[in-house]
């Protein structure tokens, strides 16, 4: 086996990790051809999952920490997030815990749509990052992933997961369902 192998860029982990975000990004990035309940289920199902995989990630060592790079831009950004919020609706904002108020009771409004983009652009780094040909790039790949999993992303899946759980049950607003349960009552 070879030397590249052994190292823990390449471990088991790490390959389930990106294969795991590689999926989240997708379905990001194609937020349009969803419809609401498919949108909530399947990122109800994969956020636990990146949150697990995340906490695997083994801690890699550097050796050119020139090859950090960022991908995604604010017009990427703000394209996938008009998307997502589109999906939403006005079911996208809720209240959630402020952590940065000094007083742990203090809530403020979130925005369902901005965590999963949040979440989404760290992946999306990531997975470019790792899939360039160097070595160095798949060393830092990963420790910036990890960093991040601690400061930004692993945070804000549990307070996402939260808001998706509460919209189970929950019909997309405007539907046919809809109109033909009013006739119902």
């Amino acid at each position: 086996m070879t030397e590249q192998h052994n190292e823990a860029a390449y471990s088991k982990s790490v390959i389930e990790f990106l294969t795991v975000a590689h999926e989240y990004c997708i379905t990001i990035e194609n937020a349009e051809k969803f419809n609401f309940e498919n949108f909530r289920s399947i990122n109800q199902k994969l956020l636990p999952l990146l949150y697990l995989k995340g906490s695997l990630l083994p801690e890699v060592k550097v050796e050119d920490a020139e090859a950090l790079s960022r991908f995604v831009n604010e017009e990427q950004w703000e394209r996938l997030y008009k998307d997502v919020k589109k999906i939403f609706n006005t079911k996208d904002t809720f209240s959630a815990i402020d952590e940065e108020s000094e007083f742990e009771d203090k809530l403020k409004k979130t925005s369902l749509s901005e965590l999963l983009v949040d979440i989404y652009q760290d992946l999306k780094d990531f997975t470019l990052l790792y899939q360039q040909d160097k070595r160095s790039s798949k060393q830092c790949a990963v420790t910036e992933i990890n960093k991040l999993f601690q400061t930004n992303w692993g945070a804000k899946i549990p307070v996402a997961l939260r808001h998706l759980h509460k919209l189970m049950g929950v019909k997309e607003e405007g539907k046919m369902s809809d109109f033909l349960s009013f006739l119902d009552d």
